[in-house]
């Protein structure tokens, strides 16, 4: 995608539920600062720290891109919670290498000079929109990982009628149904068993949980379809990103679909993917 018009300010959230990051977030913003640009922090972030933040709208409207200083789960959280603002967003990783947050704490200072050169990248990565039909109205949301529609107890096994722009398509019995994007096929989907998909595909992931068949596989499916998930029988949950959690009756519908924007992502112009895939899962061995 084209680069930033301006590069003035960088609006901060940061992983919640820890006040020990307070030094490295100061640490960061001295640097962020230092290169000209104005940092504002999130409210709840803010009070977290023991400072002054700004309603999270206000940073996102004010803000030329948003900076997640923590682990994917903080980013995942800040791209879904700021979707509509349409804002870029910078992963600091304020731990191991992740597969998104993927900016280390040592390469902050160089990342603010290559970006100011305009030496950098926006990825554009697919976004779910989904809804579900109840028998009391629609509730409306947005995913960036996955939706996992699942069994609300151990104890029994849920049946899932799939469909696909209308038609039937399949019937999963089993602990439940992940439908991830090509982003989220690291996650829950490659837990269990789902592939690993490049991260700008444009495309779904439907991936039975502990299917009661055999022959229940991982299905693949343009993202310009639409994909209807329903229990006639059972009560299940229906899971956004892992974050947020919707009890479905029997006969509720999901309703996924393909987003017409896609979260945007900032990134080092020299970020291998593939590398990342390497050092995570450890594959490959040159000796």
């Amino acid at each position: 995608m084209k680069p930033l018009e301006q590069i003035q300010t960088a609006g901060f959230v940061l992983k919640p539920n820890t006040p020990q990051i307070k030094p490295l977030y100061e640490q960061i913003k001295r640097q962020f600062e230092a290169r000209g640009i104005e940092v504002l922090i999130a409210e709840r972030s803010a009070k977290m720290i023991g400072t002054k933040g700004l309603p999270f709208e206000t940073i996102c409207e004010k803000a030329d891109f948003l900076v997640s200083l923590g682990g994917d789960g903080t980013l995942l959280s800040l791209v879904r919670r700021s979707y509509g603002h349409h804002k870029p967003v910078m992963g600091i990783n304020a731990g191991n290498l992740g597969f998104l947050a993927d900016i280390t704490i040592d390469e902050v200072d160089d990342f603010l000079i290559k970006m100011q050169q305009g030496n950098y990248c926006i990825d554009e990565r697919m976004m779910i929109e989904g809804y579900i039909k109840t028998s009391k109205g629609i509730k409306s949301f947005y995913a960036f990982n996955d939706v996992v529609i699942t069994r609300p107890t151990i104890s029994k096994m849920v049946k899932i009628d799939a469909s696909i722009d209308g038609d039937w398509f399949n019937t999963y019995r089993g602990d439940g149904l992940i439908v991830s994007t090509p982003t989220g096929s690291t996650a829950y989907n490659l837990a269990a068993g789902g592939p690993v998909m490049y991260p700008l595909t444009k495309a779904f992931i439907m991936t039975p949980i502990c299917a009661h068949s055999l022959r229940q596989r991982p299905l693949v499916v343009p993202a310009d379809f639409t994909i209807e998930l329903a229990s006639a029988e059972d009560r299940v949950v229906a899971m956004i990103d892992g974050q947020d959690a919707y009890e479905m009756q029997p006969g509720d519908v999901l309703v996924v679909e393909g987003a017409k924007t896609g979260a945007k992502l900032l990134h080092r112009k020299e970020r291998s993917y593939f590398g990342v895939l390497r050092e995570k899962l450890l594959w490959g061995d040159k000796s």
